[in-house]
Parts: structure tokens; C-alpha cells; sequence
């Protein structure tokens, strides 16, 4: 647990590697980047994170969103067999990204630098994730109870950028540090005002240009490397502002293909942040479970965590 990483400014540390990269942290072919950090002694210890018992189920329903985002299909559902037989399902034209998700390292590459490592796309996959799994501590950022508790509540429906300084103060108000492995955890409120939408709102704000609150800042990539999580999710859309803001960067094209930092979108931690914020704790064990396809792109987290 005691292992040197170099902050974000030390970064390259491979020569040839692209600005900003975390490529040969861990050697040339690796294609867990920032999972590495998820060591068998931090999962013992995050085990102290469990006080309760309670547990959270973080995968939104699959049917939600509804309609799906970015023109992505909608699944059919098809139960085989008669009735009073016995049953399996068939989940027609489900793509594993129209709900709660885990972006994995071929889902986004970088314009000029390509996918994480610079390794081919096809070198990455879903399955290497999967045959590891996930487990260790978790912290929640109320971002929505935060704002709002200072006197600047979120604007949902509109892009309202969340920056480092809203996430540093964050922290530290809530008063649970963030360590070196942990996975962080965004509570946007996003995915509560989507609940309470309509179905023609939930229509018009299908559109990939339909604007949300997320984090943003050209300071952004640094910030979380220097974190030193090991991934990112939130419950909204993108994790980060929706539109991108010209001159603010684009994490998805930072995150994945340079830093190796997995981000997960549509997560539902509305039930975790209510117990967290009702004993001032906001901590947890966690696990993700993604699911295991060759060369997969992305998965449902199957995430769970634990109080």
C-alpha cells in the first residue's frame, strides 16, 4: 500500500508517451490502468468501511432510461417458453451502454494518441475487468446536498459545471477523506429530477446535446490522477457537464484513453446518499461485478456497496 505514484505533473513516465498519460505506470501492456489500485490489502482494509450491514444496490433499472440516449436502441425483452414451463430471457438489441455503465478503456480513444497504452483496441476488453472483478472502499460526493447546502443548488436541465474547487470543499465538508485506491462516487442529483420527469421530457431530453450539471475544469485531469482513485462514476449521463465546454477539455478523451481511469455513467445513489448523509459518514465497501464478454466494451456495474 505504500507504492510511490507519480503525481500528474511527473506524468509521462514512459518515454514517447502522450502528455498527461499514465502510460507504463504499470508496465507497457497493461490494460487495468488506474484498477491496479485496487490491491488485496486496501480491500482488507476498506472492510472497516462496513459499520451497518446495510447494503445499496448501485445498477439502475435497465429499462431506464427511457427513451434511451444518443439514438441507442431500446431493448426487447423476451421471456421463451410456455406458460407454467420453464423459462430463460432474450434480451433483443440490448446494448450494454443504454443504462447504468461501466465505460470500459475501448469505448472512447483520443484523437491523436488512440486507446489506453497506445496498445491496438482490440487488446482491451470487458473480460480483462471481469475476470478480476472489483472490490475495495468507495466515498460519495453529495455534490447535489452539497451545493444546495451552500446556497448554490444545481440547476438540472441546464449545463451547470461542477468544478474542482466545488469538489475539494465537498470533501472536505463532508469529512471523509478520499484515499489512494478508492472508487469515488458523484451524486449529481441528475438521475432524481430525471425521475420525476414526464414522458415527453424524458423525450426531449433523449437528444445527446440535452445540457446537465457534471464536473468540468481544464483542471480536472489533474486533480483526479492526483487522487489517485482508481475509477470515477456518477449519475448522470456523461460524468462530466453536458455539452463539453470549449477551452475545459473533454475527461472522457483524458480520463480512458490517457490516465486508464474507468468512468461509470447512470448509477443510482439516491438510498446511499440518504444514509450517508444521515450518520455524516460517507464511505463504503464496494463491489462491481462487470459482466464477462471478450473485447466487451462496456457493462452494467453490477456494483454494491456496503455501510
Amino acid at each position: 500500500m505504500s507504492e510511490q505514484l507519480p503525481s500528474y505533473d511527473e506524468l509521462p513516465v514512459r518515454p514517447g508517451a502522450p502528455p498527461g498519460s499514465s502510460w507504463g505506470v504499470w508496465g507497457d501492456d497493461d490494460v487495468l490502468g488506474t484498477l491496479n489500485l485496487q490491491t488485496p490489502e486496501r480491500v482488507r482494509a476498506a472492510a472497516a468501511s462496513i459499520r451497518t450491514g446495510r447494503w445499496f444496490a448501485l445498477s439502475l433499472e435497465l429499462e431506464l432510461p427511457d427513451p434511451p440516449f444518443y439514438g441507442r436502441r431500446r431493448f426487447r425483452h423476451e421471456v421463451t417458453g410456455e406458460l407454467g414451463s420453464g423459462h430463460d430471457d432474450i434480451l433483443h438489441d440490448w446494448n450494454t451502454q443504454t443504462s447504468a455503465q461501466w465505460d470500459g478503456f475501448r469505448h472512447f480513444p483520443h484523437r491523436r494518441h488512440g486507446f489506453y497504452g497506445g496498445l491496438d483496441d482490440e487488446r482491451h476488453g470487458m473480460h480483462h475487468w471481469a475476470a478480476r472483478g472489483m472490490a475495495g472502499r468507495c466515498v460519495l460526493l453529495d455534490l447535489d446536498r452539497w451545493r444546495a447546502s451552500v446556497g448554490r443548488p444545481l440547476r438540472q436541465g441546464e449545463s451547470d459545471p461542477i468544478t474542482v474547487g466545488d469538489l475539494d470543499a465537498c470533501i472536505a465538508d463532508q469529512g471523509t477523506p478520499v484515499r489512494t485506491g478508492d472508487v469515488l462516487l458523484l451524486r449529481t442529483g441528475w438521475l432524481t429530477w430525471y425521475r420525476s420527469l414526464d414522458a415527453e421530457a424524458r423525450r426531449a431530453h433523449a437528444d445527446a446535446a440535452a445540457p446537465h450539471p457534471g464536473i468540468a475544469g481544464a483542471d480536472l485531469p489533474a486533480f483526479l490522477w492526483d487522487l489517485h482513485i482508481s475509477a470515477l462514476a456518477a449519475d448522470n449521463t456523461t460524468v462530466e457537464l453536458n455539452p463539453a465546454q470549449k477551452g475545459w477539455g473533454f475527461l472522457h478523451a483524458s480520463a480512458l484513453p490517457l490516465l486508464g481511469l474507468p468512468l461509470g455513467e447512470m448509477w443510482d445513489l439516491d438510498a446511499l446518499a440518504e444514509d450517508c448523509a444521515a450518520d455524516g459518514t460517507y464511505d463504503a465497501f464496494f463491489t462491481s461485478a462487470p459482466i464477462h464478454v471478450r473485447r466487451g466494451v462496456g457493462s452494467p456495474p453490477n456494483a454494491i456497496a456496503i455501510r
